[in-house]
C-alpha cells in the first residue's frame, strides 16, 4: 500500500460508471466529485432530488467536464430501492463501482416504510437491497468493486437477533452500532461468495475515521448533537480526508476483496488510507452468514449466482 496516497493516485475512470448513494454532502459528495474527476460517469444516488441536483451543481462547478447526475434512491423504502434499480438497468449496462456510503446515526426511534427499525434499515438492509438488485449488472466487468461504508463504532455493536428491529427497548447508539457492524458483516460475506465464486467483483469496506459530515448534525439528542458539533471544530477531519479511505477502495490497484481500509492515524481517527482493524465478530463467518439469511428474508431480495450465469 502506497504511504500518503491522495486523490492525485486515483486512476483513469474513463468509460466506468459509479453509483454512490449519500451523495448529496459530506463523505458521499466527496466520493462522487472526485470519482467524476477521474473520469467516471457518476450516477449520485439521493433521497432528496432538490439536494442531488444542488450536489451536481457543486460538484460540476469543481469539475466542468463531469459526467454525473442524480437519481433518486430513499433506502428507508424497499419500493424507491427497486425502482431506482429498475431505471438505472434501463439507463446503464451495470455498475463498475457501487459505493454504500448514505447513512444515518443515533437518530430517534423511526421505522422505516416496510417497518424496519430506522438505522438497520437504511444504513444495512436498504443498501443490501440496492447491491442484490445492481450486482447482477456487475458481474463479468473487470475489477468491479461494492465498497460499503462501516465505521469505528462497528466495534461497540452486536446483532441482536432476538430484537432486531429493537421493538423491546431503543438505545440510538446500540442501534448504530449494530447497523455498522452489520455493514461491515455484509461486505465481508458478499466478498466470501463472490471469490467462491470466482466473480470479477470484489467487495470491501471502508470507515472515514472521525470526520466533520451532516452526520452528527442529525443526532436525535440534542445535548449530544451540541457535543458532537463541538468535538468536530477540534478532532475531526474534513469530508474530502473522510472519503479517501472510501476513494482507495474503490480506485486502489490490487486491492484484494475483503479489505477494510480506514485512517492510518493513532486510533484509525483520521490521516491517510491504510489497512484498518475490523472487529472479530466482523470477521465472524457464521454471524454473517445468519445476517444474510435474515435480511434476505426482510427485504425479499436473493442474490443472483455470482458466478456470471445470470449477468
Amino acid at each position: 500500500m502506497k504511504a500518503g496516497w491522495t486523490t492525485a493516485d486515483i486512476p483513469a475512470q474513463r468509460a466506468r460508471v459509479a453509483v454512490v448513494s449519500g451523495a448529496t454532502g459530506g463523505i458521499g459528495l466527496a466520493v462522487a466529485r472526485e470519482l467524476a474527476r477521474a473520469g467516471a460517469t457518476v450516477v449520485l444516488a439521493a433521497r432528496d432530488e432538490v439536494r442531488g441536483a444542488a450536489a451536481v451543481a457543486a460538484i460540476r462547478a469543481a469539475v466542468p467536464a463531469a459526467d454525473v447526475a442524480v437519481a433518486r434512491l430513499d433506502l428507508a423504502s424497499l419500493a424507491a430501492v427497486r425502482a431506482f434499480a429498475a431505471r438505472f438497468a434501463g439507463e446503464h449496462e451495470g455498475p463498475d463501482i457501487l459505493v454504500n456510503c448514505a447513512g444515518v446515526m443515533a437518530v430517534k426511534h423511526a421505522v422505516t416504510q416496510d417497518g424496519f427499525e430506522m438505522q438497520l434499515g437504511t444504513n444495512h438492509l436498504g443498501h443490501f437491497a440496492l447491491t442484490g438488485l445492481l450486482i447482477g449488472g456487475m458481474l463479468g466487468r473487470a475489477d468491479a468493486r461494492v465498497v460499503t461504508v462501516s465505521s469505528l463504532n462497528h466495534r461497540r455493536g452486536r446483532i441482536d437477533f432476538d430484537d432486531l428491529q429493537a421493538q423491546a427497548s431503543y438505545d440510538p447508539w446500540k442501534a448504530y452500532g449494530q447497523a455498522k457492524l452489520a455493514n461491515l458483516l455484509f461486505a465481508f460475506e458478499l466478498d466470501r461468495r463472490l471469490r467462491a465464486a470466482h466473480a470479477s467483483v470484489a467487495s470491501l469496506g471502508a470507515h472515514p475515521g472521525y470526520s466533520d459530515t451532516a452526520l452528527q448534525s442529525r443526532i436525535g439528542n440534542p445535548v449530544v448533537r451540541r457535543f458532537f458539533t463541538t468535538l468536530n471544530r477540534v478532532l475531526a477531519q474534513s469530508a474530502d480526508a473522510g472519503a479517501l479511505p472510501e476513494l482507495y477502495a474503490a480506485t486502489a490497484p490490487g486491492v484484494p476483496g475483503g479489505t477494510y481500509i480506514g485512517p492510518d492515524g493513532r486510533g484509525e481517527v483520521r490521516g491517510q488510507p491504510a489497512v484498518a482493524f475490523a472487529s472479530g465478530a466482523a470477521r465472524d463467518p457464521g454471524l454473517a452468514a445468519r445476517l444474510w439469511t435474515v435480511s434476505e428474508e426482510l427485504t425479499g431480495v436473493v442474490y443472483p449466482p455470482l458466478d456470471g450465469a445470470f449477468a
